[in-house]
Order: C-alpha cells, then structure tokens, then sequence
C-alpha cells in the first residue's frame, strides 16, 4: 500500500478546490483556507482531451508545494493518468486520482502509484456505474465520485450521482474515504455526507466568498 496516507475517516474533511481560486496569488488563496484549519487542497488537473478545459500541470503544483503543507490532492482529469503520474508526484502531489473510464489497466496504475509513495484512488463521472470500479475498489485510498460533469466548476449539483456514495461505502467499507466534487455547498453538503461521503470538495462555494474561513466553516456546520 502507499506510503502516505490521506486523514483517517470518522471525520469530514473539506477540500478546497483551487480552479475557483485566483490564479494570480495561488499561493496567498492556499495560505487563507489552510488558516481555517483546512488538511487537504484539491488540485483539478485537465488535459483539454479528457475534458474541454485545460489548467495546471507539475511545473505549477512543484512551485506550490514550497508553499504548503497541506494534503494535494490531485485528480488527473486526463486520458493517459499512467504516463504523468510520476512527474505529479515527483512534483508534490500525495494522492492521485484517476479516472476508470480511462485506465487500461487500473491495477497496475495503482500499485504503481502506491509504490511511488502517494496513496491512490479512482473517480467516476456522473454516468458511470459503481460497479465500475468494484475490481479496484479495495486497493484504494479513497474513490472520488463526480457530481457534476468534469471540465468546469460552478455547476449544479447532481443528486443522482451523488447517491452512487451509498454503493460505493459499501464496496470499499468504512477505512476508505469517498470524496464528491461538484456543486458542494452548505445546501448539498449534508445530503453528499447522508449517502456516506466524508471528503468535499468545494471550489466556488469558498473561494467566490470575501472570507474563505467563514464559507469552510459554513459547510462543516451544515453537515453537522
């Protein structure tokens, strides 16, 4: 298994997205969410093929990392995730995560991750089945569940999607995380959280908010 590990489950952690941060001072974005006490920050990596958007790659992350101690937790929204993890994570990504509806072969791309040191895990698209990753789903640290569709943030939340949070706790158990990225909110936070989510991932909800460490907490109350 890897060498890092992601917090232990029982608590609910929130994970800032930095797409909806200001790219012009990433590092002063990082600084104020981390101030509430924050563990994880969630780095959206697109490839502009995968998904029509294109952000970040490891030159940014290796240049972010000197300014943050923080989990990076680094979804490959990317069609070749086994071709570039090693540069992410010799860049300072500690977790990776991958999309199934990608991986040729996701078993290897796991135990080659986990022997690089960073724990692993694997993401679904809206559309896709649980089931699509009950092959893997003990070897991962944590399985992040898209609710809305990848490529942009500030979209609605998709509730079904979201439910697929209860089959999947019931694949990987209680020692797993299950993360939900999109649309996550005070309002849909505790309904992600009633399906069995415990990591959220919110972008727009912190960051367009003048005090970051208000909008975090907003959230942890909600699901509450």
């Amino acid at each position: 298994m890897a060498g890092f590990r992601l917090p232990k489950t029982g608590t609910v952690e929130v994970a800032p997205s930095i797409l909806a941060a200001d790219f012009a001072d990433l590092a002063g974005e990082i600084a104020q969410v981390e101030a509430a006490g924050v563990k994880m920050i969630h780095l959206d990596v697109m490839d502009g093929h995968f998904v029509p958007n294109i952000t970040i790659g490891p030159p940014v992350i290796a240049k972010l990392r000197k300014h943050s101690k923080s989990v990076f937790d680094t979804h490959l929204m990317i069609t070749e995730p086994e071709r570039y993890a090693k540069a992410f994570i010799e860049a300072g990504s500690n977790h990776l995560t991958f999309h199934v509806e990608v991986a040729e072969r996701p078993v290897e791309l796991i135990e080659y991750i986990h022997g690089m040191g960073a724990s692993c895990g694997v993401c679904l698209n809206p559309e896709t089945d649980a089931d699509a990753i009950k092959d893997v789903a003990g070897l991962c640290d944590m399985v992040l569940v898209m609710t809305v569709h990848p490529g942009f943030g500030a979209q609605k939340f998709i509730d079904s999607a979201a439910q697929k949070c209860r089959r999947i706790r019931e694949l990987v158990g209680p020692d797993v995380r299950v993360e939900v990225d999109g649309g996550i909110n005070p309002e849909t936070c505790p309904v992600a959280v009633s399906y069995g989510a415990d990591t959220l991932v919110a972008g727009n909800a912190i960051f367009s908010k003048p005090d970051r460490a208000r909008a975090i907490e907003d959230i942890r109350a909600a699901c509450k």
